[in-house]
């Protein structure tokens, strides 16, 4: 009798330490509506603190350093060793505070591991969960979730703001940049260092094998549409018995602060929603010594820049408009020109002589093309500009020809040819300023003033003179054939002056011109 009360008091003693083991295994649900001391069922490893406040703080700005944190008790996520995965649920909130606003190092993740503790895991990119020799293996058995902030072409990273979901592996096998799908379907960017909490939501389903992650900011609810989708039967990388928890790490230059504000988790079921307004509060940053650098550095490289992009972009006016300038005057030269080199002017002078060839100085036009007044900036004489149009039947052979013809005469009753220029394409004379203009105006049109007989007679003589000394007394013979009211300008005086030279033949004296 005594033997068998004391063999069914054993067996009763067995049954509850079996029931007490199965039970610390067995855990089902935890909330965290922040991480308030004392902690008794959450393990900090490397430089993982919990703050006085209740933040759960995974890493601060020590570099090239891993921070984890660990629900202590295993959570039965078989029924048996070689069952399938139940079904599992979780939601945290998060922020992510970096020295420099633009950068961060390296990320964080949430991850389901076999053991409590990953002693061999590395910082920087390798977040704490893995390091170069392992990551990649079967045997690590590890579901992770990150939210990766810095692009590493080692492991395919789309960019430096993505969310992506690991197999024991840093290669996601399925990723999306950070952000959510709003009630409209309208996707929405997030920027997972901008200092603002968020919330995600990791949601596995044991049935069809589907891994949702979803996120969005504290201000919305749970939106309708996951971030990452992906089905993969996590049986063959869980065990029975799993570790959850929160890693992290901190890059060679940059580093960062990862919060953790909130946490609930769930076995065969949702999350347990977490009471946001009790959630504790971000800390307020003071510029670090690093943005402090940054900043002097910045403030001083700005006072250098400044000037020296004023003084390049200053420098690169005078060039171009130097270049311009050039181009602008720029004239041609060639080898017949060089007997007339005294009497050749700069098209530079020729251009402000006539204001730019306004039209307010146009005085006359035709098929040769127009004819402007001007004084010239040194003399202050005033001057007339023949600018031979491309089209006229004037060209380059009757320009030269008048260059010729008159470039060395002298008589009172020519129009004195004070000197040319050619520009590109352009073909220029410049005479003696004949305030009276040409004699047609007087004798055709109804003009204004007429010549008395007396001026008319003077002109006449004048124009014979001229035609005079160009057949008989100059050098060689020259014939005009061209002379006609038009060509025959009037001085201040009145006096007859024959112009326009371009129609021209020389002969030598004694030859019979045909």
């Amino acid at each position: 009798m005594f033997v068998k009360q004391l063999l069914t008091m054993v067996l009763f003693f067995f049954s509850l330490v079996s029931q007490f083991l199965k039970s610390s295994s067995q855990c089902l649900n935890f909330t965290y509506n922040g991480f308030r001391p004392p902690l008794t069922d959450i393990s900090l490893q490397g430089i993982a603190t919990v703050t006085p406040n209740g933040l759960l703080k995974l890493t601060n700005t020590t570099i090239q350093k891993t921070g984890h944190a660990f629900y202590t008790k295993p959570i039965r996520f078989k029924d048996s060793p070689n069952g399938n995965v139940s079904s599992f649920s979780t939601t945290f909130v998060f922020a992510i505070h970096s020295q420099i606003p633009i950068l961060s190092g390296h990320g964080m993740a949430f991850l389901v591991a076999p053991n409590a503790s990953l002693p061999n895991a590395t910082a920087s990119q390798y977040m704490g969960l893995f390091n170069i020799i392992n990551n990649g293996n079967a045997t690590n058995h590890v579901f992770a979730v990150e939210l990766d902030t810095i692009p590493n072409l080692q492991f395919n990273d789309m960019d430096d703001n993505h969310v992506g979901i690991d197999i024991n592996s840093l290669k996601s096998i399925n990723s999306s940049r950070a952000g959510y799908w709003d009630k409209t379907d309208q996707f929405k960017n997030l920027t997972l260092i901008s200092r603002n909490p968020m919330q995600v939501w990791v949601d596995y389903d044991g049935l069809t094998h589907k891994i949702d992650v979803t996120m969005a900011p504290l201000t919305e609810n749970k939106p309708r549409k996951p971030l990452v989708s992906t089905v993969k039967d996590l049986s063959s990388v869980l065990l029975q018995d799993m570790f959850v928890g929160f890693s992290s790490s901190t890059a060679l230059i940059v580093s960062s602060d990862h919060f953790v504000l909130g946490w609930s988790f769930q076995v065969k079921g949702k999350a347990p929603p977490l009471a946001l307004s009790e959630l504790p509060k971000i800390p307020r940053y003071g510029p670090t010594k690093l943005q402090r650098f940054y900043k002097n550095r910045i403030s001083v490289f700005s006072l250098l820049l400044i000037p020296l992009v004023f003084i390049l972009l200053l420098l690169v006016f005078l060039v171009r408009f130097i270049v311009r300038r050039r181009r602008k005057f720029a004239e041609e030269i060639e080898d017949w020109e060089t007997e007339f080199s005294k009497i050749r002017l700069k098209f530079k002078d020729l251009y402000y002589a006539t204001k730019g060839f306004k039209e307010k100085g146009l005085l006359g036009s035709g098929g040769f093309g127009s004819v402007y007044k001007g004084v010239m900036p040194k003399t202050n004489k005033e001057i007339a500009v023949k600018r031979v149009s491309n089209e006229s039947r004037q060209g380059l052979k009757e320009f030269v020809s008048e260059i010729v013809s008159i470039g060395r005469m002298s008589h009172r009753n020519l129009v004195p040819l004070l000197g040319y220029c050619r520009r590109k394409d352009e073909l220029l004379l410049v005479y003696d300023y004949m305030p009276n203009g040409s004699l047609d105006k007087y004798l055709y049109n109804n003009p204004e003033t007429t010549l008395d007989w007396k001026q008319r007679s003077k002109i006449i003589k004048g124009v014979a003179s001229g035609l005079f000394y160009l057949h008989e007394e100059w050098e060689q013979v020259v014939i005009h054939r061209d002379v006609k009211a038009s060509n025959v300008l009037l001085d201040a005086d009145f006096n007859g002056r024959l112009g326009d030279f371009g129609l021209a033949r020389l002969y030598d004296h004694g030859s019979d011109p045909q």
